[in-house]
């Protein structure tokens, strides 16, 4: 576009021989590029908001979707360059800038390199100054739809097909939901249709095609199908035990759950539960919380939970006063009730680098709180134990203003450091990582958080690892491309294995359990009428439960777009995967007695149904071809 591409491109007036192509200020999507002869792709950034608070990752694959470039940007390099060697090829290259980006990235290639750009839907995916231009293509019988979001700068896009300049105009316009936007339908016709999009106005933009291929060009003769060639992934399992899977559960609801959520529940089989604590709310009613807990514990058997100490609908900020003093002990007595059974976190305040001020007066509070929590023995026994400081975001900082002051890990450095003996358990939230290629920076999270707490002689943390909240957005900032389909099963599945892979955490909570009217991002959707339904995540959350395992064995894996995870109870082996991209991969696996006794291999794909599949046995060597966007399982017993 002209500040996003063009303008920065051949818009300057440089000779075509000189003249290099540039897109600028992308802050989320996709750029494939192909090229018959050798280049240099370069990418430059700038910051955008808040970038001195947050690290951030580019990852530039080649046409086979192997990693053959991945830059690290740490937070004090808000500005930057980084350049890579484009080779000759028939297949694309795909340099991914994953959202949400606190910087604004100017890509630059030779014009003579084929480049289609990929936007996100609904988030947005650049910025730009207005007037710019780009092309699409739809192909002959599609349904073309052109979608557009308003998020405070473009606000009309306008198409005008190139062969009789038919024109049409989409205003964006303000909506109540983030989840909302606008869209026209294009005509369909018997023959190939080329389009120009304008942009009108200036700023963040959103646009997106569905019913057709989501890419977009500079030029009309850059249109050209997009080619990717089969993967192969590469396995080795070892014997190695690495330690226990994380105990997989949800954010529970803060009522008594209707008797007809059981079965939806029940096929989840959360292992852990994320709760609220309101204080104003047990103030009054000391036993408000006590029926849901005890049905949780006794009736789905959910022995390990965190409860966010908060004030009413949610509300973070705590204060040392009589009210929230009063409601902490209200909690106590109702944990102390449970039995003594499982282990119950409280962390005091939700997300306490986003909402309170500073860290002196969240550790005001913390100190407070945690002095009420030790001065009865009988909480300890109960199974009490302390959490903090449940951050918004953990390496990154939350979305605030001076959020390089929040960070999550600076904060629970500094509390380790102060209150240490106070505490039990490290707890953190992770959102906005909101690209599949983009979660393996769970492991990385996770990894760090073992390295703040340190580990025991036996290799464990010191301190329990909780990550009690997660999902893909914050808030009510979601896509229905994300939450309400297949994607969301993939990414999933992915945090999963990222988070687990080490052997390291404790907890993984997604949140939520149900949907709610302005929080449609459970794994359950309420249908009305006390009538339930799994999404397609819960259905992939139903999957994995099926074939979660106790123990993770080390697993070596020269994959990128397909994630691995190697688990052990007793005599069972079971690999669980996901292929998070469009192409076909080739799987071999080594390390395992073939032929696997008793081996079952399955599928998971877009239809959120389980199907049996094949895998062949040759010199000692496990092999099946993965099809794109599918989960798999694939178990046996070992000698």
């Amino acid at each position: 576009m002209k500040r996003l591409m063009l303008l920065l491109s051949l818009g300057l007036g440089l000779s075509a021989q000189a003249a290099p192509m540039r897109w600028a200020d992308i802050r989320d999507g996709s750029l494939y590029l192909q090229t018959d002869r050798p280049d240099t792709l370069t990418v430059r950034w700038v910051p955008a908001w808040q970038a001195d608070a947050n690290e951030e990752r580019l990852y530039l694959l080649d046409g086979n979707g192997n990693l053959k470039g991945e830059r690290l940007i740490s937070a004090s390099e808000t500005r930057g360059k980084q350049s890579w060697p484009l080779a000759p090829n028939a297949a694309s290259y795909r340099l991914e800038i994953p959202g949400y980006s606190f910087r604004r990235y100017t890509i630059e290639h030779d014009e003579h390199t084929v480049a289609l750009f990929a936007p996100a839907k609904v988030h947005f995916s650049a910025e730009t100054r207005g007037g710019d231009e780009l092309y699409f293509k739809v192909a002959p019988g599609e349904h073309a739809v052109l979608a557009g979001k308003f998020h405070g700068g473009i606000n009309a896009l306008q198409a005008q097909r190139v062969s009789d300049n038919k024109q049409l105009s989409l205003a964006l316009k303000p909506h109540r939901a983030y989840w909302q936007f606008d869209q026209v339908a294009l005509p369909v016709t018997q023959d190939e249709q080329v389009w120009r999009l304008r942009l009108q106005g200036s700023g963040k933009v959103a646009f997106w095609l569905d019913g057709t291929a989501n890419l977009f060009a500079q030029k009309p003769q850059q249109l050209k199908p997009l080619r990717e060639n089969d993967g192969q992934t590469r396995l080795t399992l070892h014997k190695e035990m690495l330690g226990p899977t994380p105990n997989l559960g949800i954010y529970l609801p803060y009522v008594l759950p209707p008797q007809s959520s059981f079965a939806a529940l029940d096929a989840l089989k959360p292992q852990a539960g994320t709760y609220y604590s309101f204080v104003d709310v047990t103030a009054q009613n000391p036993h408000h919380e006590d029926a849901f807990r005890q049905l949780y514990q006794n009736r789905f058997g959910i022995s390990q939970d965190l409860t966010l100490l908060a004030g009413s609908q949610r509300q973070a900020d705590l204060r040392a006063d009589t009210q929230s003093n009063a409601g902490l002990d209200a909690w106590l007595a109702a944990t102390r009730a449970l039995g003594g059974t499982g282990t119950h976190y409280i962390a005091f305040a939700d997300e306490p680098n986003l909402n309170y001020p500073s860290y002196a007066d969240y550790q005001a509070i913390f100190n407070s709180m945690a002095r009420q929590v030790r001065s009865d023995p009988a909480n300890a026994k109960a199974g009490v134990r302390i959490a903090m400081p449940a951050t918004s975001r953990f390496v990154n900082g939350p979305f605030a203003d001076n959020a390089v002051d929040k960070r999550g890990i600076d904060w629970a450095r500094r509390l380790l450091a102060e209150s240490g003996e106070q505490i039990d358990a490290l707890a953190w939230h992770e959102w906005m990582i909101r690209d599949l290629l983009a979660t393996r920076v769970y492991r990385d999270s996770v990894r760090r958080a073992a390295e703040l707490v340190g580990l025991d002689t036996k290799g464990r943390p010191r301190k329990a690892l909780l990550l009690d909240q997660t999902n893909l957005s914050s808030g009510s900032s979601l896509s229905p491309y994300d939450q309400e389909t297949h994607f969301a099963s993939l990414w999933w599945t992915s945090v999963v294995i990222n988070s687990a892979q080490d052997g390291l955490l404790d907890m993984l909570n997604w949140f939520q359990a149900a949907d709610e009217p302005t929080y449609p991002k459970g794994m359950v959707r309420v249908l009305g009428g006390d009538r339930f339904e799994l999404k397609p995540v819960g259905l992939a959350q139903q999957f994995i439960q099926q074939h979660w395992l106790k123990n993770v064995m080390r697993l070596d894996n020269d994959a990128f777009e397909v994630d691995v995870l190697a688990m052990a109870t007793e005599r069972q082996r079971s690999l669980l995967g996901v292929n998070k991209g469009v192409r076909l991969q080739r799987v071999d696996l080594g390390g395992a007695t073939c032929p696997l006794a008793k081996g079952t291999l399955v599928y998971f794909g877009a239809d959120s149904r389980s199907r049996s599949a094949q895998f062949n046995c040759h010199d000692g060597r496990v092999s099946f071809d993965l099809p794109g966007e599918t989960l798999f399982a694939l178990s046996w017993s070992a000698s």
